[in-house]
């Protein structure tokens, strides 16, 4: 029996939330998902998971341009933690900036995936962040 794996998806544009859910659902049984609409919700839902084993997150996908606080200030805020500084985190944005690049690396992201603007494209991107992520790779 597959073990079940939780995500943090912080995605303030509903759209996008819709979208990824169903693209990393589509033949995958083993995924939950808790939805961060803005900064202040993201780092709630993190702390909140870092003091209960069965809430903990197996990765995070974040968005940087959020409400509240970006997705940059969740990051700092969490690579800071000692209990969730371990967590793979994703950047899944908009943004193509090589500054917001550059700032998420910094801050400890370990991937950056730019938003593509076609529903394929963005659906294909997305599959290969769950081929990696909960395929490939090993996590904490």
């Amino acid at each position: 029996m597959n073990q079940l794996r939780r995500i943090l998806l912080v995605e303030d544009n509903p759209g996008d939330v819709d979208l990824t859910q169903e693209t990393l659902r589509d033949g995958d049984a083993t995924l939950a998902f808790s939805i961060a609409i803005d900064g202040i919700d993201a780092i709630a839902k993190l702390e909140a998971s870092a003091n209960d084993a069965q809430e903990a997150f197996d990765l995070v996908l974040l968005d940087l341009n959020l409400p509240r606080k970006s997705g940059h200030d969740v990051l700092a805020h969490l690579r800071a933690h000692p209990t969730l500084a371990r967590l793979p985190v994703v950047v899944l944005t908009s943004s193509d900036a090589a500054p917001d690049i550059a700032e998420s690396y910094a801050l400890g992201a370990n991937c950056y995936v730019t938003k593509p603007v076609g529903l394929e494209q963005f659906e294909a991107a997305v599959r290969s962040i769950q081929s990696f992520w909960l395929g490939v790779a090993r996590l904490p």
